[in-house]
């Protein structure tokens, strides 16, 4: 049998005061003496009295408790910003609730009513589709907290996120300006209506007067090192005469660097190889790995602050506000030309 769970009337047996005078000492109450309420407070101590969450709950109608959804846990940057997203929320005294999609939308709408059930504050998602939210629009139309942390500006819900059409141009520019022409993209999120590093790799060539050519463009399925690895592989047995190479998440880009070292192509003399996200290994790899950062600390503060201000707001939520973070470009050798 499970140990028995100290009540307010043990606390009460235990100093001979009522279970009220014991609720208030507890709850720092002024009414109470303080002597009295640090006796009282170092007899729940001594029982090892744990206040009932769920009583509180009912009567402040707070669960202290906020559900963020992943869409893959093995992904490093999800798994730090998961981290930092935890820290913040704790030091605001709200504890983290997670859960992952598996990057299955059928996931992600059984997660979002599994956390209602729970009846957490509000939610932190990252969608496993930035277009696919009518699962979502409700939570907002019935003034529930919830802030996305990747998103289209034209979502209508709150979203704090990396501008990833951005950080893409970014990315493409660079490798254009170290003189190349036919640019490959390895990229598994177009396949889920996230279009957006898509887009940013196609401004940039068109701004720099270059077609478009598919067959320049890989999905291979996935998001890992070894789905990098495959779309390297499709893109290179196509003989398109690629001279650079844009992965749309680092995991990706140090795939491609492996087929390359496997197949005697020498980064970046042969092939540049440019990443997204600036995981931790990423300035590690065999070559270092150029990339574009996520600013995790920056999306992790502002969306908490965000959750934090349509918590507040309670029934009357302001106008949704999407902001965008400009992302920095890390060169390494990966691009750099005699490296």
């Amino acid at each position: 049998m499970g140990k028995a769970i100290v009540r307010l009337k043990d606390i009460a047996d235990k100093t001979g005061f009522s279970t009220n005078t014991v609720s208030l000492a507890l709850r720092e109450s002024p009414r109470i003496p303080a002597p009295t309420r640090v006796l009282i407070q170092q007899a729940a101590a001594e029982l090892h009295y744990l206040p009932n969450q769920i009583a509180k709950s009912l009567v402040s109608r707070q669960t202290m408790t906020i559900g963020l959804v992943l869409t893959d846990i093995t992904n490093p940057t999800l798994t730090h910003a998961a981290q930092a997203i935890e820290l913040a929320l704790a030091a605001r005294g709200y504890g983290t609730l997670f859960a992952t999609s598996n990057n299955t939308l059928e996931e992600e709408i059984r997660t979002v009513e599994m956390f209602r059930s729970r009846q957490v504050d509000g939610m932190l998602i990252y969608p496993t589709s930035h277009r696919q939210l009518d699962h979502i629009r409700p939570l907002r139309r019935a003034n529930y907290p919830v802030v996305l942390l990747v998103a289209d500006p034209d979502a209508g819900i709150d979203a704090v996120c990396v501008d990833e059409r951005r950080g893409a141009w970014k990315a493409v520019r660079h490798l254009i300006e170290m003189g190349h022409r036919r640019i490959g993209l390895v990229d598994s999120a177009a396949r889920h209506g996230n279009s957006e590093k898509r887009e940013g790799y196609l401004k940039a060539l068109t701004e720099a007067g270059l077609d478009y050519d598919s067959k320049l463009a890989a999905d291979p399925s996935g998001h890992t090192s070894k789905h990098g690895s495959a779309g390297m592989d499709e893109l290179m047995s196509r003989k398109t005469g690629a001279t650079a190479v844009f992965c749309t998440n680092d995991s990706l880009a140090i795939g491609a660097l492996d087929w390359c070292r496997r197949h005697g192509v020498a980064v970046p003399r042969d092939m540049a190889i440019m990443g997204f996200d600036d995981i931790e290994y990423a300035a590690f790899a065999g070559v270092p790995l150029s990339s574009v950062r996520y600013a995790t600390r920056e999306v992790s503060e502002m969306a908490v602050e965000r959750l934090m201000e349509l918590i507040a707001a309670k029934d009357a939520l302001p106008q949704a506000r999407v902001s965008l973070i400009d992302p920095d470009l890390i060169i390494r050798d990966s691009t750099r030309l005699g490296a």
